[in-house]
């Protein structure tokens, strides 16, 4: 499913505009996007959280050349999946 799916489906769960589902579904993301950012975590009872780690820098290797190389330290997303969420999965 593409962002654009997703559009439409809320487009059609809502009844409103595809034009104004695709900018509610663009200020969702940027929400959570700038959350995010400045170290917040998002949480949805029962569907999730969406959460802001620190991976640390680490070594790795070039696989063409088997040098070793240094990956930097970084922030990344990730997601947890809430009980909800879990149990319509299955």
């Amino acid at each position: 499913m593409t962002k654009g799916d997703v559009v439409d489906s809320v487009a059609q769960k809502t009844g409103m505009t595809k034009k104004d589902s695709g900018e509610a579904v663009e200020a969702v993301l940027y929400v959570i996007t700038e959350a995010l950012k400045s170290g917040d975590s998002v949480v949805f009872t029962g569907f999730g959280k969406f959460t802001s780690n620190r991976r640390a820098e680490r070594q790795g290797v070039n696989p063409r050349t088997g040098e070793r190389v240094t990956i930097k330290a970084a922030n990344v997303p990730k997601f947890s999946a809430g009980s909800q969420l879990k149990a319509a999965v299955n």
